[in-house]
């Protein structure tokens, strides 16, 4: 796994952490606060995790009890597989969280970054029957690339991460059925857009619905045919969405090197 390719001073780092954790604790601290912005958050529920490197696999979670406006580089918590904790932090994290993201991080060795949202719009999708729609420009893009997972009441049960693991298979986007979305990506970066994507195509889908009349259908020939043409706009540049991560960071006011 690489840190973040721009530069990101070392100002204030604990001495027991490296360049490159430190790094990725400030652009994962970012992504909480840019959630925030977006109003993405569920009072101090719900996660974005972010693996580091290491001999044994830890990743990072939001200390439980903090609202993401608050999350910094220095009080997010390092966690590994069995829930211990290391690092500055001393806070605690929330079980829930660590179910879910745990089994994930174990089990998908791609998927560094794993966010988990109870937006309005993620939950009233999640709540419907056929569940997504590719009929909206946005949700035309998940054709074939979401998983659902059946809910089975608040993730606190260690049994259950078997079965998230089994429904989210390959897939980089999951349904949680009745509950919410949960997008995996090997970046903060791509994590955040596929985030963002989905809950656009929530939005429309919800928006539409609303209007008389029925939908009109996408091609299964136009569906089959957009991951080719999503290509060009991924190719350029070392980390994937990395432009549009740092523009909306830049739009939000937020500067990572200041959340030490």
């Amino acid at each position: 796994m690489n840190a973040p390719n721009r530069q990101l001073p070392g100002l204030g780092r604990p001495a027991d952490i490296t360049v490159e954790e430190w790094a990725l604790r400030l652009e994962l601290a970012a992504c909480y606060r840019l959630f925030a912005h977006l109003g993405w958050t569920e009072m101090i529920f719900n996660h974005i995790t972010l693996r580091v490197p290491g001999d044994e696999p830890r990743f990072l979670i939001n200390p439980f009890g903090l609202h993401y406006s608050e999350v910094t580089a220095r009080n997010l918590v390092k966690v590994n597989l069995r829930g211990e904790v290391s690092g500055p932090s001393a806070c605690q994290i929330n079980p829930a969280g660590f179910v879910i993201h745990a089994a994930i991080h174990e089990h998908r060795p791609d998927a560094h970054c794993i966010i988990h949202t109870h937006t309005t719009a993620g939950i009233a999708i999640a709540c419907k029957a056929q569940g997504l729609t590719y009929d909206n420009f946005y949700s035309a893009q998940f054709w074939g690339r979401v998983a659902y997972h059946d809910f089975e009441g608040v993730t606190t049960d260690l049994d259950e991460q078997k079965r998230l693991v089994a429904s989210l298979g390959k897939a980089d986007a999951m349904i949680l059925r009745n509950h919410g979305l949960l997008v995996v990506g090997p970046s903060v970066p791509e994590a955040f857009m596929e985030s963002w994507s989905l809950q656009r195509a929530c939005e429309v889908q919800i928006a539409a619905a609303s209007v008389p009349g029925v939908n009109h259908v996408i091609p299964e020939s136009v569906l089959r045919a957009i991951p080719a043409q999503r290509k060009p706009m991924q190719a350029g540049h070392s980390r994937p969405y990395q432009p549009v991560f740092d523009a909306m960071l830049r739009v939000a006011g937020i500067h990572p090197e200041d959340l030490g």
